[in-house]
């Protein structure tokens, strides 16, 4: 019996790697599989489409009757015909400033913790579970938590059920968002940037914040922008700390408050009155093309810084 050589084994070898790369056969299983995620695509488009397209059709009779500029200027009134939105778009703003203040600034810095400073210990690992199961807490239970706390234990400090205390409260509802995106974005930092660092003398501090930061800031703006988008769209936790739904004539920071989405919650199950050209469910369409708006604002200056990273850390 002949013995193959280890010469034959290399050709033979060889010649199977050559012919799995040459071959002309068809990969089903692959054409399959991108069919289905094209089809999941446009689905997805086309419903997000639809529902653009309601709100727009919905809100247009709102803005047509009142005016672009009176429905964002004007208060709460007691006719979809003469009523605004600027105390809602008061508070969704400063909410939203809130939680830019607040959450991300205490998110980062934990994360950073998490990751460039804490040990592998049980203590640490213990925390880090309990941050993730703090993402996925329903949010009515940090409107209770923020209706304790802000609004009872620190009414000096807030003021009651004002715009403070509901700021507080969504910073605290998308604060573990902010950490595990935040943790995510530094750990996909490459360790051999960590190793030049430390290689020519620096510090830990300088270390994480001349190299770590600017490298991961794309992906913790990123979960910022998820954030807020989730901050601005909630509306039970700011039904338990008593923002109005009726009229409300003032706006201030340590007085009664109302935000978009409690507008859009009251007056879509309200019935136009009697001689009204435009119905309040038309108003409720305005005022979510607004609170859509403004999302996108708050998303473009997390989009913009991000995109100004991204060009510094390629040297573009």
């Amino acid at each position: 019996m002949a013995l193959a050589t280890p010469a034959t084994g290399a050709t033979s070898a060889a010649a199977v790697v050559r012919q799995q790369l040459t071959r002309r056969s068809t990969d089903v299983a692959g054409i399959v599989m991108l069919v289905t995620l094209l089809f999941t695509l446009l689905v997805t488009l086309a419903v997000l489409a639809t529902l653009l397209g309601q709100v727009v059709s919905g809100a247009r009779p709102a803005f047509a009757e009142v005016g672009v500029g009176d429905f964002l200027s004007r208060t709460i009134g007691s006719s979809p015909d003469t009523s605004g939105i600027f105390p809602g778009l008061y508070g969704s703003f400063f909410i939203g400033l809130g939680v830019i203040l607040v959450a991300v600034p205490l998110g980062i810095g934990a994360a950073v913790y998490l990751e460039e400073y804490a040990t592998n210990s049980w203590f640490n690992r213990f925390i880090q579970v309990n941050i993730r199961n703090l993402a996925g807490v329903p949010a009515v239970v940090y409107g209770v938590l923020g209706l304790l706390i802000f609004t009872e234990y620190l009414d000096v400090l807030t003021g009651g059920s004002t715009v403070i205390a509901a700021a507080l409260t969504m910073a605290v509802l998308v604060l573990p968002i902010v950490i595990i995106t935040s943790m995510e974005a530094i750990r996909a930092v490459p360790s051999g940037l960590r190793d030049a660092g430390y290689g020519v003398g620096a510090s830990r501090w300088e270390v994480t914040r001349d190299h770590v930061l600017p490298y991961a800031a794309p992906g913790i703006l990123t979960g910022t922008v998820l954030s807020i988008a989730r901050a601005l769209g909630e509306a039970a936790p700011l039904i338990i700390l008593g923002a109005i739904t009726g009229l409300l004539g003032d706006t201030s920071m340590r007085g009664a408050f109302t935000a978009l989405p409690m507008l859009i919650f009251a007056w879509s199950g309200r019935s136009a009155p009697p001689g009204s050209e435009t119905t309040w469910a038309n108003s409720a369409a305005a005022a979510g093309l607004t609170l859509l708006v403004l999302v996108l604002f708050f998303n473009a200056a997390a989009i913009v810084l991000r995109n100004r990273f991204e060009k510094k850390r390629t040297g573009t």
